[in-house]
């Protein structure tokens, strides 16, 4: 058992953030200050190119405490963060500026880089749950909410992690993701931008039908990659306590 180790705590408007690592992975933990016992859990798979705790994923974990009475979880990927990029990660990361600097698709690049992550980060996220859970204030079930990469991510990790009961996913493409989406039962939310420059919307669609769940919502909204409407962080955090707090509406 990998033992978790706090390196940092802060606290700003009753949200504790609490820096971590187990062994040399580096992660974030979100948590309230006037902690009453344990609750649920929900992890956070970042996007390419950031980390544990840029913008989206504070805001996330944020709206996870506050608002959904739960606690947050992020982890560095490979490459990113804290983590050391290797000469793969540079190569991989050139490639996908220069495709977008000619104008060319940079999805053949990111499916490729992103399943190589995965395939790292899949049994990293398992290490670091089995840490988190033998803290005194985290419990199951257990939520994951990623987008971008962090679908990449986040669905085999769902595959593979049966504690997983429910997740928060989309914006990427369907290319080596639709088998193991077959195999995902768990109630899902899914977002999809309508006019995604990268993400053709017929491809995520195919994504969407891929999954296996018989509880799953498509939240389509017009605008492109990056335009993801922040009110869908809300629709996530009332997602999340419907599934994950019993008896919450």
């Amino acid at each position: 058992m990998h033992t978790l180790h706090i390196t940092s705590t802060t606290t700003v408007d009753g949200v504790v953030q609490r820096e971590f690592t187990v062994g040399d992975l580096t992660g974030a933990l979100w948590s309230a200050a006037d902690v009453a016992g344990p609750a649920p859990l929900v992890l956070l798979g970042h996007g390419g190119g950031t980390h544990r705790t840029a913008p989206a994923m504070v805001g996330r974990a944020r709206r996870l405490v506050v608002d959904g009475g739960l606690v947050a979880a992020s982890l560095d990927a490979p490459g990113h963060g804290g983590r050391p990029r290797t000469a793969y990660d540079e190569r991989e990361t050139d490639a996908m500026q220069e495709a977008m600097e000619a104008g060319e698709p940079v999805g053949p690049i990111v499916v490729r880089y992103n399943g190589v992550i995965s395939e790292q980060a899949v049994p990293e996220w398992r290490t670091v749950l089995d840490a988190l859970l033998q803290l005194p204030d985290v419990d199951g079930p257990v939520g994951y909410y990623g987008i971008n990469m962090g679908t990449a991510v986040g669905v085999p990790l769902i595959v593979a992690e049966p504690r997983i009961r429910a997740a928060v996913l989309g914006q990427f493409w369907p290319d080596t993701l639709v088998p193991l989406a077959r195999r995902i039962t768990v109630p899902i939310e899914f977002d999809l931008q309508w006019d995604d420059q990268h993400i053709d919307r017929n491809a995520g669609l195919e994504l969407f039908d891929a999954f296996a769940s018989t509880e799953k919502t498509l939240h389509a909204n017009a605008g492109r990659h990056k335009e993801l409407p922040r009110f869908e962080a809300d629709s996530a955090v009332r997602f999340f306590v419907r599934h994950l707090r019993a008896g919450s509406l």
